[in-house]
């Protein structure tokens, strides 16, 4: 199903997993999914190559399992950046022949030899999908907090805008830890005629060296009141993990309660996360038991 036609009728719940890299077997991510389907999410998301990783040849065998084999919506991701028309079209083809219709239309991270071709931002991709794939229902991120290379609000807004007019039918928010940085950002979307449902994605610190290196890629800022429940969890791993589902947690209950339109939670292809989430929305009457 549509993920556009699934958010003009609801509020949705949705979990994200990446493809294993390197020798790492497909069926890594695919018991993943299988685990996270038993919570019943509107879709699923799968990575496209997340940071140069390679793993972008697994994305469209995974989709089409979730879709397929467990009978849950799948939202293949799709980056452009040192992709031509062809290679694009290659892999729209390859997602309708395995009955996934749900892309999320990215730029893509920068890395040493990938170079724009034949796509240089986000939006020219979202128009060529509009135009070559109109079947495609396509989502496109948005950054709370404005994207890392942004020289302005005022362009990040701009940015935004042009991928609502290229043709995308929603966004996916980048992470974030602090819930005021999303309600500015919402009421900003509002004043620069950015009108498309807004889904705030959520995803759980893990530990020291994980919020530091978020921090850096994503340029998302971390609150006091983040770094205390690291400091109070002191140096166990385990402890340190489960103050981020915790917290996270917390943030989704507040989400919830302030009417957004959708809820995505990045879950590093951990059940546990997405079951916790689940197990709080439930809890708060988000969702049904």
């Amino acid at each position: 199903m549509r993920i556009a036609d699934k958010l003009a009728r609801k509020q949705t719940f949705s979990f994200e997993i990446f493809p294993p890299k390197g020798d790492l077997p497909l069926e890594t991510a695919k018991r993943a999914a299988g685990e996270m389907a038993a919570d019943a999410p509107d879709w699923i998301s799968v990575t496209y190559s997340a940071g140069g990783s390679g793993n972008s040849a697994n994305t469209v065998p995974i989709a089409a399992a979730i879709e397929r084999d467990l009978g849950v919506t799948a939202l293949a991701h799709l980056t452009c950046l040192g992709s031509s028309k062809a290679d694009v079209d290659a892999f729209v083809s390859s997602l309708e022949a395995s009955g996934v219709e749900n892309v999320l239309a990215l730029r893509g991270d920068r890395a040493p030899g990938r170079e724009a071709v034949d796509f240089t931002h986000a939006s020219d991709l979202i128009e060529h999908l509009r135009e070559t794939a109109p079947g495609l229902s396509i989502g496109a991120a948005c950054y709370p907090e404005g994207h890392v290379e942004s020289p302005s609000d005022e362009a990040d807004f701009a940015a935004l805008y042009k991928k609502q007019e290229a043709g995308a039918d929603y966004l996916v928010s980048q992470l974030f830890f602090d819930n005021e940085d999303f309600y500015r950002f919402r009421e900003s979307c509002a004043r620069h005629r950015v009108k498309l449902p807004i889904v705030a994605g959520i995803m759980p610190f893990t530990s020291v060296k994980q919020i530091q290196r978020m921090a850096f890629t994503c340029g998302a800022s971390i609150p006091a009141k983040v770094v205390k429940r690291l400091v109070l969890a002191g140096d166990d791993p385990a402890v340190q993990a489960q103050a981020g589902i915790e917290y996270a947690c917390e943030q989704l209950r507040d989400l919830a309660a302030n009417g957004v339109d959708g809820l995505h939670v990045y879950s590093m292809n951990k059940p546990a996360i997405a079951h916790a989430a689940h197990a709080a929305l439930v809890d708060c009457g988000y969702l049904e038991a």
